[in-house]
This record gives structure tokens, sequence and C-alpha cells, in this order.
């Protein structure tokens, strides 16, 4: 196989195995990669943003795994499914369904309890989600786009700015996120919560 990743700070390695899931054989390298992943990002959102939905549909295994094939189906052929093997990050890849289905039945708790802020409840998730690490890979661009679907779907709110960088690059922005979402392990969302509308 002739890709060529070349992880930066905070990404996951992809097993060999899961590189031979790559739907577009012509892809050599991580430019290329995110290139192609980034248009079917984008058909993506264009899918979820036009349809209603509610928080009860939205905080399922069905369409968390959905959203993820929808994000990446185009490029990898195990995209929508939970990750067979276990990762620098995430818990053990066989805890994955109940960690997923307590998560989505504490978030639906939040909303219905108003919990938390909106923005809080909806990067709790967000954390809580890329912490499980439920696939292979995509698992930050799949978290921020559930909280942006959280926060403009189930709140009527504007989605997330994310420090309006490219978090796919090194710099700041990479830097800044990745440090609060370290905050966050360690139970402090207020950075994340900055960074999130920065």
């Amino acid at each position: 196989m002739g890709l060529d990743l070349d992880n930066i700070n905070g990404q996951t390695p992809l097993e060999e195995d899961e590189k031979e899931g790559l739907l577009i054989p012509t892809i050599a390298t991580r430019e290329e990669l995110d290139e192609f992943e980034q248009q079917n990002i984008e058909e993506a959102m264009l899918w979820v943003f036009s349809r209603s939905v509610n928080a009860g549909t939205i905080l399922t295994e069905k369409f968390i795994c959905n959203l993820h094939k929808r994000m990446f189906g185009d490029v990898w052929a195990w995209a929508g499914k939970f990750r067979k093997t276990d990762k620098n990050l995430g818990i053990d890849k066989w805890q994955i369904p109940v960690a997923l289905k307590k998560l989505c039945d504490d978030a639906l708790y939040w909303i219905h309890n108003e919990t938390f802020t909106a923005d809080e409840m909806a990067l709790r998730f967000k954390h809580g989600i890329v912490s499980i690490h439920c696939f292979a890979n995509g698992n930050g661009r799949h978290s921020r786009l559930m909280a942006d679907i959280i926060i403009n779907t189930v709140y009527k709110m504007p989605l997330f700015s994310w420090g309006s960088d490219d978090l796919l690059q090194d710099g700041k922005g990479r830097s800044d996120y990745l440090k609060a979402v370290r905050a966050a392990d360690n139970g402090n969302f207020e950075q994340l919560l900055r960074f999130a509308r920065s």
C-alpha cells in the first residue's frame, strides 16, 4: 500500500489493515487524503443540516454511525463502523457500544433537565464521544460536527467556530484546541467553551 500518512500531534495512527480500507487507490499523501475527506464531510453537512432532526434522533448509535459513514464513506470502507483495534486514545474496542449508549442517555438527561448551558452540553457530548473514540479515524472531526448538530438543531444556536482555524494542520489553532481538550479530560471545560466560540 502506497499511502504515506505523516500524523501530526493528536492524530490517531491507522493500522495497516485499516489503511487497506481506502476506497480511492490514487490517494498517496496526507494532503490528498484530507482533501477527499473534506469533500465527503461537506456533503455530510449538507445532508444533516437540510433535514429536521431532534435530540432523540441525534443521540443514538444509529445516527452517530450513519453520520460518520456520510462523512467518510466515499473514502474509507470502514466508515460508520466501530473500530476493531485498540488505539492510543479511547476505551477498549469491546466497550464502545455500552459507553456510547451511556453517553447518549446522559446527554438526553442533560438536555431534558437543563443540567448545563447549551454550549456546555454540546461540548460535554463532543468530549465524551471523542474520548470513547468510536471509529478508526475521523473522531475529532466527527465529534465537532456532532457538537455543531446539537447546538444548531436542538438549541437553535449558531454553529461553533472552533477557533476559526484549520485544526487538521499543526499550528496555534490545533495546539489551543488540544490544550482545551486535555483540560476537559481533567473536568475543566472552560478552555473548550472559550475555544469553541473563538
